[in-house]
């Protein structure tokens, strides 16, 4: 999808801006960040920056079900999201609730990105643009996966949009603008620095997140983060916080992954990966020493679903995966992204280790999509 350019419109009123001081970076290439800060970017990008409003019906409350979270369990706090708070509104046959978030637009026929989370099991979606005016948008699809949805609204004239950047192209420290309604609080922009980048966070198969400092919190969820350029590198998603409040560690989807989400979700509603269907664990020190591994060199296949592309393959449990298609395999991820990036119906091959022989199968992919949920529900157990 081609991307236009944003236009230039007012700041809104509400926006906060961000400065940057001198930085030194060695005494034989000193540089200087030009000073004056971002007012010129945030002024062109925030037309495009958008406010979502979502009612849904309210969940049941799910029943203790007697297993303790341990104290201190570091994940679950990773897996907080900020989507906008929730409240409880009177509704006539049942509860329903309200939730707040952000997202930005790509299209100026009126497509807009946002979190998952923030839509979902949405009844109604209403949007709110810089200007201050409001549509009702429909929502086009969604992969909880990534936690990325795709929304539409109708528009006679043509939007203001941003571009999507290279998050590939994103090094530890450079500069980063966040921008959303946080609290509710439309055009609030915070400014940071890449923290780190590649982090797993264990909140899904396909974590890859970038890790910033910039001030991210409940209601940024859907929001861009842009690089220094003003181009979108990332999609602000989750926070670590003991509090539920910015402690300085957020984490945004990066643009390379969301462009090609958002490019499946334009065309049917749906992403569609490959599948291979084994589930999968790392290869145990023992293991590793025993065949004279280095540290991170290939997972094991722990079992292979039924009628899947792994059992027509002939793969079995305790094949150590060595390559796919090409890619070394050196941890969980790097298989689930391996096949993920793979079209269904792809013919590829894969590599293992069995009985200290090493063996090369062409597999046929299948669609992950059209999997029962029966089928993926083992999401510790890694099946792909």
């Amino acid at each position: 999808m081609t991307m236009k350019s944003p236009k230039n419109a007012a700041l809104t009123l509400s926006a906060a801006l961000a400065t940057t001081a001198m930085v030194a970076l060695t005494p034989a290439t000193a540089m200087a960040i030009v000073p004056g800060g971002y007012a010129d970017l945030v002024e062109t990008v925030s037309p495009a920056v958008v406010f979502i409003e979502v009612t849904s019906k309210a969940k049941p409350k799910p029943k203790p079900s007697g297993a303790a979270t341990p104290e201190g369990d570091m994940f679950e706090e990773f897996k907080r999201r900020f989507g906008g708070q929730m409240q409880r509104m009177p509704e006539q046959n049942g509860r329903a609730m309200k939730g707040a978030g952000s997202g930005f637009i790509i299209d100026a026929d009126g497509l807009i990105v946002t979190n998952q989370h923030v839509i979902e099991n949405a009844e109604s979606v209403t949007v709110k643009f810089a200007d201050g005016t409001t549509a009702e948008a429909t929502v086009v699809g969604a992969d909880p996966l990534t936690d990325i949805a795709l929304l539409q609204v109708e528009t006679d004239e043509p939007l203001a949009v941003v571009e999507f950047g290279s998050s590939e192209k994103l090094r530890v420290g450079d500069e980063v603008i966040a921008m959303g309604s946080p609290f509710g609080l439309s055009g609030t922009v915070t400014s940071g620095i890449v923290s780190t980048t590649s982090r797993n966070i264990n909140s899904g198969p396909y974590d890859d997140f970038i890790q910033t400092d910039a001030a991210i919190n409940r209601g940024n969820s859907g929001g861009p983060l842009f690089d220094a350029n003003g181009e979108v590198v990332g999609v602000n998603t989750a926070i670590f916080s003991p509090s539920g409040g910015y402690v300085g560690i957020g984490f945004a989807v990066p643009s390379d992954l969301v462009q090609n989400i958002v490019a499946d979700l334009k065309d049917n509603g749906q992403v569609d990966r490959g599948w291979l269907g084994v589930q999968i664990k790392r290869v145990s020190a023992e293991t590793a020493r025993a065949l004279g591994f280095d540290k991170g060199k290939g997972i094991v296949i722990e079992s292979v679903v039924d009628d899947s592309p792994a059992s027509a393959a002939k793969l079995k449990a305790g094949d150590i995966v060595l390559q796919f298609d090409g890619t070394e395999i050196k941890e969980l991820r790097d298989l689930t992204r391996a096949v993920a990036q793979q079209d269904p119906d792809a013919v590829v091959q894969i590599e293992v280790l069995r009985k200290g022989e090493n063996v090369i199968l062409d597999v046929t992919l299948a669609n992950r999509a059209e999997q029962k949920a029966e089928v993926l529900a083992a999401r510790t157990k890694q099946t792909r």
